[in-house]
């Protein structure tokens, strides 16, 4: 019996390590910028506040983890996702970047890729993703922000990934919904913001367990 006792003494150590982890609940990792963030809104009435409450009402475990930061590109987003992957383990990765890029006249292609290497680093981590779409002022030119848009619905269409078409939609240009820059919500607009994003994300929880991820899902499939 005393022999017992060392593996004993083991196997209960690694349970007790081992627990918080297997108890942990699914994360969702929303990568995005002031949109996200909350720029200008009471903590209390973002849409970000307002889709965990909508989760734990709805019976989901899903923690979300807002990784949002005022003023972040592709680019800056881009260079956080890998600790940030490493950290959390996300189910999820809701991307929602790309709007500064465009505001700023940066070159498409090199958002176009930020995206795409996003995506791809997302699903080499095992996770699902959700890529937001957005849309800017025609300030440069109808034929710049077409091209904008377009990043957005390829890189969904190539990588075989969910998408929200726009995320202000109902919203951006609706005066009494928008703050006096004229570029970010109000809390008014919160609510629409969260039923954009709802609307498909909300289904997409009921897909059960990450290994039904098909394998093609993890790669970007460049055409």
């Amino acid at each position: 019996m005393f022999r017992l006792l060392p593996s004993l003494l083991l196997c209960s150590l690694l349970l007790h390590l081992t627990a918080p982890f297997a108890n942990d609940r699914p994360v969702i990792l929303l990568l995005g910028d002031s949109l996200s963030s909350g720029y200008g809104i009471a903590l209390s009435d973002r849409w970000t506040t307002a889709l965990q409450d909508r989760l734990t009402g709805q019976g989901f475990e899903h923690r979300l983890v807002n990784a949002s930061v005022t003023g972040e590109t592709s680019r800056g987003g881009l260079s956080r996702l890998p600790e940030l992957l490493q950290r959390h383990r996300p189910l999820w990765v809701v991307i929602e970047l790309g709007g500064n890029d465009g505001l700023r006249g940066l070159e498409l292609a090199q958002t176009r890729q930020n995206l795409q290497k996003a995506v791809q680093l997302s699903h080499a981590a095992k996770a699902r993703v959700l890529l937001i779409g957005m849309k800017i002022p025609p300030n440069l030119g109808p034929v710049y922000s077409r091209r904008f848009e377009a990043i957005y619905t390829d890189i969904a269409n190539q990588a075989i990934v969910p998408s929200v078409p726009f995320l202000l939609e109902g919203v951006a240009g609706n005066a009494p919904l928008m703050q006096t820059d004229g570029i970010h919500p109000n809390a008014k607009g919160q609510p629409a913001i969260l039923e954009n994003v709802w609307t498909v994300l909300g289904p997409l929880l009921q897909l059960q367990g990450p290994e039904s991820i098909p394998a093609d899902h993890r790669e970007i499939r460049y055409r």
